[in-house]
């Protein structure tokens, strides 16, 4: 009789919730994996396409790295920004109230705010080196005393790979002074 209700229960969540879980999951998998990197390639092109025709620039092989940077760095950032919002839509369906978490969240980041200068410090570097197109993945730079070809680049830190194959993680608010030993060559 005990395993009947706990079955029954199980079902009726199941049928109420999880469907619409499951659902959520995967939309926001198919959205964050097919559509939001297409609508960002395509976006990041345009824009890309545009700026060197203004600049008079017709090197390709500069247009690719650019817009391989920036899709990397857009599409990381929208696809957290998507899940979070998920991972909120879906937890009231197994019974948590987000409103005191959302509350707690909002204090919680106010006071990590004021106690990580350096973590907004490597977001708002990062900014600046996509801005000013300081460099791009696949370039070889010298960054922070680390020579070694860029691997990646996101908003809060830059990851390098030397000759040798040891790789750097260097977060942006470190980047006080970069040599792009790609550009500038004939």
């Amino acid at each position: 009789m005990v395993f009947e209700n706990i079955l029954q229960s199980l079902v009726f969540w199941v049928l109420s919730h999880g469907i619409k879980i499951l659902v959520i999951l995967i939309g926001t998998y198919l959205i964050t994996t097919r559509f939001v990197r297409v609508f960002i390639i395509k976006i990041t092109k345009g824009i890309i396409k545009r700026t060197y025709k203004v600049q008079g620039t017709k090197d390709g092989k500069i247009r690719k790295t650019r817009e391989k940077t920036l899709v990397e760095v857009f599409t990381s950032t929208i696809n957290f920004v998507i899940w979070a919002i998920v991972i909120l839509t879906i937890l009231p369906e197994f019974g948590i109230n987000i409103g005191p978490l959302l509350a707690s969240a909002g204090i919680l980041g106010l006071a990590i705010g004021m106690g990580s200068r350096s973590l907004i410090s490597d977001y708002i570097s990062g900014l600046f080196i996509l801005i000013e197109d300081q460099y791009r993945v696949g370039e070889e730079v010298e960054i922070a005393g680390v020579r070694g070809k860029v691997k990646s680049l996101s908003l809060r830190r830059t990851i390098l790979k030397n000759q040798e194959g040891t790789i750097f993680y260097i977060p942006n608010g470190q980047v006080t002074k970069v040599s792009n030993l790609s550009r500038g060559k004939k």
